[in-house]
């Protein structure tokens, strides 16, 4: 053992993969960008200009795409900092759409030990993936599908893993009745190489999304059911366990209503596709496991905008953990046409 850090952080690792960051490569389900931030976290139905969403559902890589450059910043928790860029570019109208984007994470800096307490110097880690995607209309219909294949490079310290996956996504869009739904696999692959000769699981996630617009206001619902791949999601806050009189403590046991709500993200666009932007979102999820009984911390919550400008289009979203916790992320597109 060289840091006592860096074995809690494998430990993490080093585990089956279950949801709460139990399986590796655990940053390829971070937040893409800002405008999947500000919908909650989860929207695999966003069939516009930002190339980001071809990141986490292939299936949306589309003509309007074309020669769109996004890239996005987030001001994560502590000293961690992760962003992503992406672009698109329509070969021709048969051919139709190709997509790129990267991830990147870095961890910062961290004091190293040894089991005595002695000091071993400064380490730090980061993880990277890069992907590459393609969509294809079905002739003569309204059915999408779409397939990312992402390379991955993760280092920890001294510790290196490589390896690779591929995301598969579904998608039905009809324009006439501005109806979306989709259906993603995402994380499907393997380590080619693991950190210390023990081959781990991906973070598998299978996720459904329905997206409709409002006949006569310029609003958008987004509703995702994510982690469908688990039932069973539901992780005990202990910081709402009930203690009686005589001391007994009671643990808080989360029933059938409450599971399934925490599969579920709500996303709500005011003006969407237009010069400026409202986006609002909800994770129940993200709520129910930082929720602290009788605080009021507004946990799940996320809201952002975006304000077009010429070829740019800037874009900002804030994210609300805790009372202690939140996140920025800062967005631009680029149009290169």
């Amino acid at each position: 053992m060289r840091h006592l850090f860096l074995v809690i952080l494998l430990c993490s690792a080093f585990a089956k993969a279950q949801i709460g960051g139990k399986s590796t490569y655990q940053f390829l389900n971070l937040v893409s960008g800002t405008k999947q931030a500000a919908l909650g976290g989860r929207v695999l139905t966003a069939v516009d200009y930002d190339p980001t969403s071809g990141i986490l559902n292939p299936a949306t890589i589309n003509p309007k795409m074309d020669n769109q450059l996004q890239v996005n910043y987030v001001n994560y928790l502590g000293d961690v900092n992760y962003g992503t860029a992406s672009y698109a570019y329509t070969w021709d109208r048969h051919v139709q759409t190709f997509h790129a984007g990267v991830t990147y994470l870095n961890y910062g800096k961290f004091d190293g030990f040894d089991e005595q307490g002695n000091s071993t110097g400064e380490f730090g880690g980061s993880e990277v993936a890069v992907s590459m995607g393609y969509a294809y209309n079905i002739p003569w219909s309204d059915f999408y599908v779409g397939a990312n294949l992402k390379f991955i490079s993760s280092k920890l310290d001294i510790y290196t893993s490589f390896g690779g996956a591929v995301d598969i996504g579904f998608l039905y869009y009809n324009e006439d009745k501005a109806i979306r739904a989709a259906v993603v696999v995402r994380n499907l692959g393997t380590q080619f190489t693991p950190y210390n000769e023990i081959y781990e699981d991906l973070p598998l996630e299978i996720s459904a999304g329905f997206s409709n617009n409002m006949k006569y206001l310029p609003l958008r619902l987004h509703v995702t059911l994510e982690n469908l791949q688990q039932w069973n999601i539901a992780f005990v806050n202990e910081a709402n366990a009930q203690t009686d009189l005589d001391g007994n403590v009671t643990d808080e046991k989360p029933g059938f209503i409450n599971n399934a709500l925490r599969h579920t993200v709500l996303g709500l666009e005011i003006f969407p596709e237009q010069v400026f932007e409202v986006r609002l979102g909800y994770s129940f999820r993200r709520a129910e496991e930082l929720r602290i009984e009788n605080t009021r911390a507004f946990s799940g919550v996320s809201a952002g905008f975006s304000l077009k400008m010429n070829n740019l289009r800037f874009s900002y979203t804030h994210a609300r953990y805790t009372l202690a916790s939140h996140t920025s992320l800062f967005g631009v597109n680029i149009n290169l046409q």
